[in-house]
Order: structure tokens, then C-alpha cells, then sequence
């Protein structure tokens, strides 16, 4: 999973500063590595990127300072090619017909057999990541204008690509034909903007226009906004149902539905399916359940608490893994409120479990609270399959809810009683269609055309 924000000035004024506060407002969508590219007086291509958080990885004073008319930028979690430096975007490149620079979230998930047939013609790749992919497509098409190469290369890709570019000095956007991850444009005066999600245009004060649609590419330079359809036709669209579900900040607007209704329509439906008249009160996993759990409390008529506390100044990168961290486990980030959990019978409500290894140390820490019950409520469906199609999800080997009934999952965890909602209590509460969302990490059922086998070599 990771975020793509870009802006284009069409009246002249720097635009840099803005891309960095846009991918501060993304930053929950990648924490390994952040970067931006810019273009510079000559027309070329400037970078700058780094390893943690985007205030760690860029220097903003110094990008405050650089005069752009056109820049983007990505933070990144990986999931195609790992954490290797090489692979911090955007990617850039050079050819006789100009500079060129990418930043991509999602998976291409036919990259590997495009890279061998560019590979055996001549190619060689300089990162690990599927998203280099489309730079070589592009190149092997030197007779064509490079937004024709560009439009050709995205017809050959499967999977889940949402793209700001650098393109001929212009701000392009692309999103793939059946719509996985979100994109959206913005203006604020003459800047137009494109990010990942509504939230980071309203940090730069922008309003949004409207999102990139499934299977458009759009060019935006210092006249207009052009749009191009990508030649690729599909059968229904599949937005990705878990960026509701958890990915997305509750703050953002994805296909005109707020994030933060949906989360709370889903604990809505998560009390209607699985209710827990004996308990005493509910309380959220922070902060992935923190709004499902409001919206089981009304549902249930249960008291809310915010039983359970977050560290806010804990990230990924904050300390080293020694043997004593190990040993404190989940304490680091999450602490009870020990006054408000002894001898209460409780409900915690969380968006999802994976591999079931921190819902059972978290169940473990209510216990040793005081808590008499502890009952696990789960705002989304089980999470059986594998993605791929951006979000870094383990091998169904892994999955909790894959390997065992949930009786058994209820037993491993600790928990006195364990529910889920069901799918279609999930497309309820988004209020899509169904045949508009992609539920695979719940159902297997992939996009047209592609089998798990298939995805998987």
C-alpha cells in the first residue's frame, strides 16, 4: 500500500512545499520511504528521497525553497521488490525524447512475465519494484509520442496501478480500467492536484473535483485538463472494499462515500449480526476500531469507553527489536485503562485479524487488566485470501481465519467469544454495488481472468 500525490501551477508560484505537506497527510499509507520529483528551470528532472517517515526521509525547508512548476511524490510500503533503497519513488528516467518520472501504488500483477519479455529484449532493470515495468515499456516505444507510449504501455498491464507522472514536463494521472485504488483531483486558485485521497486536498486547501475514473489517464498542463481513456475493456469495476475497511483515513471521501459513515455503518451491522447482550460495555482496537466500535455501541445500546490507549508517538522505525522489546510485545503501543476494565465483561471491536498473533497478545493484556470476558468483534468479513493487488498481505498459509474455523480462531486468540460481519453486511455499509468492489481478500474471487494459481507464480 502506499500514497501518490502531484501538483501542477498553471499560472506560475512553486509547488513542491505542497507536494510534501500532501504526502504528510498520506503518510498512513506508507511509512518505509518517501521522495518527491520535480521539474527544474532546464526542464529536467530533479529528486529527492529517503528511507522513514516524509519528515525524515525529505528536508521541507529545503523544498520550500525550490521554484516548480510541476512535482510529485510517493510514500511507499512495499509490496513488490521490498525495502531495497533502489526502489524508493517516484522512479525516474531519461531517453532522447525526454525525461520521465513515476510514482505508482498498487501491483502490476503480470510485472513478472512483462519484465522477462523486456528483459530478453535488451532491458535492464535498475530496482526491484513492478512499477519500473511500465518505464521499459514506454522506452521500447521510441517512434511514438510519449503520451501515446504511455497510453499503448498501460494496455498491457493487469492489476492495480494508480500513477502521477512527470511526462513531457506535464502532471499526468492514470488510473487502471477496473478502478482498485483510489485517485482524486483537486484545485485550490490554478494549482490542480492529484492524491491518493480527499484528506491530503484538504491539508493544502484544496477542493476536490472529482476522482480519476476507472481505465482515464489525464493531462494537465498550463492550458487545460485533457482526458484520454485507456483502451482496455473490462467487465465491472472492483475498488478495493478494505481501503473502507482500514487503509483509507476515516477524513476522506472514496467513490462519494465517507469513510468515517462507513466504518461506523459497519459496527451498525457488526451489532446487528453479532450482539453481546451479556456484556458490560465496548471499546475499539486504536485506531483501526475506534470508529466501528462507536457504531456497535449505538447499534447495541452499550456504553462506549475508550478503554484502550495508543502510544501517538510510536512508529515503525522508533526503536530497535532487542530481546526486552520483544518481550513487552503490543505494551509499547497499547496500554488499558485498568480502572475501566476490571470485572467488566467486554467487547472489543477491531477491523480485522491476519495472522491472529496480535489479537491474541492483546486479548492477553485485557486479561491481565482485570477484564472477566473479553468478546472479539471483527468490522469486516475473515480475511481468507491473499492480495495482490497492493496491499502486502501474507500467503493463505498464514491467515488465520484460512487455517482454522473461527471457533478454533476464537480459541487461539483467547477470546470468550469471537463474530464477524458477512460480505454482504460489508457491500451494505460501503453502498456500492457489489460487482463494483473487489472482496477477493475475503471471497477469492479475483479479477476477470485471473485464478489464485495464476497470480501466485
Amino acid at each position: 500500500m502506499c500514497g501518490v500525490f502531484g501538483a501542477f501551477t498553471q499560472n506560475g508560484g512553486p509547488v513542491l512545499e505542497d507536494v510534501y505537506l500532501g504526502l504528510y497527510a498520506l503518510q498512513h499509507r506508507g511509512q518505509e520511504s518517501a521522495g518527491v520529483a520535480w521539474v527544474d528551470d532546464n526542464n529536467a528532472i530533479r529528486t529527492q528521497k529517503g528511507n522513514g517517515l516524509v519528515h525524515l526521509a525529505l528536508d521541507q525547508e529545503a523544498l520550500a525553497k525550490i521554484d516548480t512548476r510541476c512535482a510529485i511524490g510517493h510514500v511507499r510500503y512495499s509490496t513488490a521488490g521490498g525495502s531495497d533503497p533502489r526502489n524508493i519513488q517516484p522512479l525516474t528516467a531519461s531517453n532522447s525524447r525526454g525525461s520521465v518520472a513515476v510514482a505508482h501504488n498498487g501491483n502490476i500483477t503480470n510485472a513478472e512475465a512483462l519484465k522477462q519479455y523486456l528483459e530478453n529484449r535488451g532491458a535492464i532493470f535498475h530496482s526491484l519494484t513492478d512499477t519500473e515495468v511500465l518505464l521499459h515499456l514506454m522506452a521500447h516505444q521510441p517512434h511514438k509520442p510519449m503520451i501515446d507510449a504511455f497510453v499503448d504501455s498501460l494496455r498491457r498491464l493487469k492489476g492495480a496501478y494508480s500513477l502521477v507522472m512527470i511526462l513531457d514536463g506535464k502532471l499526468v494521472a492514470a488510473r487502471d480500467p477496473w478502478g482498485f485504488r483510489p485517485l482524486v483531483i483537486g484545485q485550490r486558485d490554478r494549482i490542480i492536484y492529484v492524491s491518493s485521497e480527499t484528506c491530503a486536498l484538504d491539508l493544502v486547501g484544496a477542493k476536490a473535483l472529482r476522482e480519476v475514473a476507472p481505465g482515464e489517464v489525464v493531462v494537465i498542463d498550463k492550458d487545460e485538463i485533457k482526458s484520454i481513456r485507456i483502451p482496455v475493456q473490462t467487465k465491472c469495476h472492483y475498488q478495493c472494499s478494505f481501503e473502507y475497511v482500514y487503509f483509507a483515513r476515516p477524513d476522506s471521501i472514496l467513490a462519494g462515500r465517507s469513510v468515517y459513515a462507513v466504518r461506523k455503518a459497519l459496527g451498525h451491522c457488526l451489532a446487528k449480526r453479532a450482539p453481546c447482550l451479556s456484556a458490560n460495555m465496548v471499546t475499539g482496537m486504536p485506531d483501526s476500531g475506534t470508529i466501528a466500535s462507536m457504531g456497535f455501541a449505538e447499534g447495541s445500546t452499550l456504553p462506549y469507553e475508550k478503554a484502550i490507549v495508543r502510544n501517538r508517538y510510536v512508529g515503525r522505525t522508533f526503536i530497535n527489536p532487542t530481546q526486552r522489546v520483544r518481550e513487552l510485545g503490543v505494551r509499547i503501543k497499547l496500554n488499558p485503562i485498568h480502572d475501566l476494565i476490571k470485572d467488566r465483561k467486554i467487547v472489543v471491536i477491531d477491523d480485522s485479524i491476519v495472522r491472529g498473533t496480535t489479537s491474541q497478545r492483546i486479548i492477553a493484556m485485557i486479561r491481565a487488566g482485570g477484564a472477566k470476558e473479553v468478546h472479539v468483534r471483527i468490522s469486516s468479513p475473515p480475511v481468507c485470501f491473499p492480495c495482490y493487488y497492493g496491499i502486502d498481505t501474507p500467503s493463505r498459509v498464514e491467515l488465520a481465519a484460512a487455517r482454522m474455523n473461527i471457533k478454533e480462531l476464537e480459541k487461539i486468540i483467547g477470546a470468550d467469544s469471537l463474530e464477524y460481519i458477512t460480505v454482504d453486511d460489508l457491500v451494505q455499509a460501503i453502498g456500492l454495488p457489489r460487482n463494483e468492489l473487489c472482496t477477493a481478500c475475503f471471497t477469492g474471487e479475483y479479477m476477470e481472468g485471473e485464478t489464485q494459481d495464476e497470480l501466485e507464480l
